[in-house]
């Protein structure tokens, strides 16, 4: 399998000072950056434009934001790092004594070296994130502080990438990320890498059975869009993966679809324990990112996510930690392998429906039975050509693929290929 982890830290490095946020420069900077991994169409959908309940807001620019003593000295400063500013902050220039300011600081309430992240998106208010120590700093202060917040909040766009790679077959698998977050590794930024990397491998591949639609979104706001202006397309969807939270060092683990009976859960269970690694498995809930888009009533996307160290789980979630210290680009790697074995499994993956599904299908009339009847059994220690037969008519309902149908009778996948073959000759199977 291959190994691009370095090319995958050469980015890391770049994309992670970059202060993303919904809409705005930096996530067209983004954009452009990964056009470079792969060749994506990037589409600007205005402010003010509906998209079912939800509009699309004004455009955010942060140039500078920073509170400091009565000499300029700066105790908290967004060109330190950008999560100090809470993200969509209005402007404000001001000087306030602490209490005036305290209701505007965020601290982390476990991690006292830690900038926690926290946004105002549809409010419009303004906030710092800080250390503990700053937080103390600030508070000590009895003369008034300088408080500086330099953004604009007007009309312009939210920005999204798209790249559709064609197949053999029109029907789609949905791959999502969101590129919306600032300076955090693991969230989101390592899902982005994952996803541009996984685009640019499967574009490498000769052939593919399906066809497969990448999406680079604002989370939320950004799936919400890109269902209303590709609704019909979307509702054609039946598998999606939404890719977060990919590059931590701990154990793997996977989000179930809506539907924990759906196919793309037990693939991915496949894969993980072929990995021989241990993983989590956790059950679809609302909380989580733009697979409750997808998922939602209109579409019914059955996506799921396969993570290491997932949203909520690692201590350092939304905070300064998720840093390059926590991330690095060969452990974002090793979850890029367990992606590109899942795809491969989804385009190994055939279906067949039995054309005769009432009652047995007359196999002599088809020239598929013994001319002598009455002297057969079934093989005790091995599956005769008729036994095929027949397990594959009582298991092809259009639903389960041929590889767990294989598994089910204690074949190989390849066992089966000719007798697949034959029925299909006779118009007793078809694949679906």
């Amino acid at each position: 399998m291959f190994d691009v982890a370095d090319e995958i830290d050469r980015y890391l490095q770049r994309l992670f000072p970059l202060c993303r946020s919904i809409t705005g420069g930096p996530n067209r900077e983004t954009l452009g950056i990964l056009q470079e991994i792969v060749p994506l169409t990037i589409h600007e959908v205005p402010s003010g434009t509906k998209v079912y309940d939800w509009v699309i807001p004004d455009e955010w620019t942060v140039r500078d934001a920073w509170i400091a003593d009565k000499s300029g000295q700066r105790i908290v400063d967004f060109k330190a790092n950008n999560l100090h500013i809470v993200s969509y902050s209005i402007p404000i220039d001001s000087t306030m004594h602490w209490e005036e300011l305290k209701p505007h600081i965020h601290k982390h309430p476990q991690l006292p070296d830690a900038i926690p992240y926290r946004t105002s998106y549809y409010q419009r208010k303004w906030g710092f994130c800080v250390t503990d120590a700053q937080y103390q700093q600030l508070a000590n202060h009895t003369e008034p502080l300088i408080v500086m917040v330099d953004t604009d909040l007007k009309p312009g766009s939210l920005s999204y990438g798209e790249y559709l790679l064609p197949g053999d077959s029109k029907q789609e698998i949905l791959i999502s990320c969101y590129i919306c977050h600032p300076s955090m590794a693991n969230d989101s930024l390592s899902g982005v890498l994952l996803t541009a990397f996984l685009a640019r491998q499967l574009a490498r591949t000769k052939q593919r059975k399906w066809s497969y639609r990448f999406i680079f979104v604002p989370e939320t706001i950004g799936a919400i869009a890109y269902c209303a202006i590709n609704k019909e397309i979307m509702k054609a969807i039946d598998i999606g993966l939404v890719i977060t939270t990919v590059g931590g060092p701990g154990p793997y683990g996977y989000k179930q679809s809506y539907d924990h009976s759906h196919p793309i859960n037990k693939l991915i269970e496949e894969v993980l324990n072929e990995s021989g690694e241990n993983f989590l498995t956790y059950p679809f809930d609302i909380h989580g990112s733009d697979e409750r888009q997808y998922s939602s009533q209109g579409f019914r996307i059955n996506t799921a996510t396969i993570c290491r160290d997932r949203y909520y789980e690692y201590p350092f979630y939304h905070t300064s930690l998720d840093n390059l210290e926590y991330v690095t680009a060969s452990q974002i790697n090793e979850t890029l392998i367990i992606y590109c074995q899942l795809i491969q499994k989804l385009e190994l993956r055939c279906i067949y429906r039995n054309c005769i599904p009432y009652c047995e299908v007359m196999l002599s009339k088809h020239n598929l039975y013994p001319a002598t009847g009455g002297s057969q059994r079934p093989e005790l220690e091995s599956k005769s050509d008729l036994d095929i037969i027949l397990w594959l008519l009582h298991y092809c309902d259009g639903k389960e693929d041929i590889t767990s149908i294989a598994s089910r009778i204690g074949l190989q996948e390849k066992d089966l290929k000719q007798i697949l073959d034959l029925l299909v000759s006779k118009n007793i199977l078809e694949e679906v």
